[in-house]
């Protein structure tokens, strides 16, 4: 049995959640956001956890949403930006679903986050120069796991989730054909 799951990796800002909301609508499956699935779990902010426990405290809570959310079937789900930093999710993700990394210049995303309190990782002095770093880091984990890599700081939402729906589409019948 294949995996219905379609995931949205990429770095904060470059509308994961946005884009998997939609996509979950035309596609009638149920929408997580990992990030608030730990925020509802736990009854706090990811700032807070970040405050109390610091951003490993964070990313083991978010390893146990992540592995729990996986066993899912038929959903649609955003991850956080780091969710990727950890071998264990990247694993769950590849095994269980569809990867799509969404991907926009930092310019883009600096202009979308620019008055985002809940963005633990930008408070600081340089947020491009963060962005940048993460970017750097994480990008090849990001190709590593990805099925397909969209560019939403040049397309209109539609036309993301027409891509995506193509891709999806194309790689479950690919499917079927070698189980028929």
């Amino acid at each position: 049995m294949v995996n219905d799951n379609i995931y949205l990796i990429g770095l904060m800002g470059v509308g994961k959640t946005t884009i998997g909301k939609q996509l979950a609508k035309a596609l009638a499956m149920p929408f997580y956001d990992s990030d608030k699935a730990i925020k509802d779990s736990t009854g706090v902010d990811i700032p807070t956890i970040f405050e109390f426990e610091g951003e490993e405290g964070f990313r083991v809570r978010e390893a146990k949403m992540i592995e729990k959310l996986t066993q899912l079937q038929g959903i649609v789900m955003a991850t956080g930006g780091g969710a990727i930093l950890r071998e264990e999710n990247r694993n769950h993700l590849k095994e269980n679903g569809f990867i799509v990394y969404l991907h926009c210049s930092i310019d883009r995303i600096l202009e979308r986050t620019r008055r985002d309190t809940q963005r633990p990782l930008l408070k600081t002095d340089n947020p491009r120069k963060c962005l940048q770093q993460l970017l750097e880091e994480r990008q090849p984990l990001y190709l590593s796991c990805a099925d397909i890599k969209i560019d939403t700081g040049v397309l209109r939402t539609k036309t993301v989730i027409k891509q995506i729906l193509e891709a999806y589409s194309a790689r479950k019948q690919g499917h079927e054909d070698v189980k028929g």
